[in-house]
């Protein structure tokens, strides 16, 4: 019998947003190549608050990519902790992430991730099946996230059917569908062109305010960015700064709160 994640103390840090639902605390990670250690993060600590919409930018190969994959337990750290909903990912195997991301967690990249031979529905409602939900119950929880993202006429079109910007809402969709803690994007609008993206990212912003949905970006582009509540800038595997959205009308950016380092 497999141990339990540990619950920890995390999650009842409070901020405007709500309670703490990411926190991390002097994480390490480090990429051997064979020939060179790259040390892609470099003591990282920060707080992410439920209901949060959280940029994190940077140059190419600053390390933002890494931390997404480090906060959601893709990768493996090499020091430091890493909690998620109160749940410390250090504590668990390899297949309990994998389990607990299926159940806690939605992803979506810039080039989609679509299956070409499944239908939208289809795709969408693939993941509750390989997590032994029933069909039918799939079936029904996949149109209502295809009606979130106004996508449910096209339920029956397959990815080749659609246009770029409904391939992006179906991979939207498909992150939703097992209702998740937060929602993790890579570059989700680097391979659309700049209407599609303010459709997108419309939706997105909809989706924070209306069902309080946790979202962290990675993104190159300072429109994404600059449409969330909260930027994070990276250097050289480092936060370099932290500021919140605190008038949008007036384009008032102050300074995020500063993490716990337990």
């Amino acid at each position: 019998m497999t141990a339990q994640p540990t619950r920890t103390e995390d999650d009842a840090v409070a901020s405007p947003a709500g309670p703490a639902i990411i926190h991390a605390a002097s994480v390490v990670k480090t990429y051997d190549t064979g020939k060179v250690k790259v040390q892609a993060l470099r003591g990282i600590s920060l707080t992410i608050h439920r209901g949060e919409m959280v940029a994190i930018m940077g140059p190419s190969g600053c390390g933002k990519t890494t931390l997404l994959n480090c906060l959601s337990g893709l990768d493996n750290i090499d020091s430091g902790r890493v909690s998620v909903d109160g749940t410390d990912l250090n504590t668990m195997s390899d297949n309990q992430k994998t389990e607990y991301r299926a159940r806690s967690m939605g992803f979506v990249f810039q080039f989609y991730n679509l299956l070409p031979v499944l239908s939208s529905v289809e795709n969408v409602e693939l993941p509750l099946l390989v997590s032994g939900v029933s069909a039918r119950e799939a079936r029904r929880r996949a149109l209502e996230a295809l009606d979130r993202v106004h996508l449910r006429d096209w339920a029956e079109h397959k990815p080749a059917e659609l246009s770029g910007g409904q391939r992006q809402r179906v991979t939207i969709a498909r992150a939703l569908v097992n209702d998740p803690a937060i929602v993790w994007g890579d570059e989700p609008t680097g391979d659309l062109d700049s209407t599609n993206a303010d459709e997108i990212m419309d939706l997105l912003c909809d989706l924070n305010r209306k069902h309080n949905q946790t979202f962290v970006l990675v993104t190159h582009a300072r429109e994404v960015a600059e449409r969330t509540e909260r930027i994070i800038r990276m250097q050289d595997g480092q936060i370099t700064s932290d500021h919140r959205m605190i008038d949008r009308d007036a384009g008032i950016w102050g300074p995020a709160e500063a993490p716990e380092t337990a």
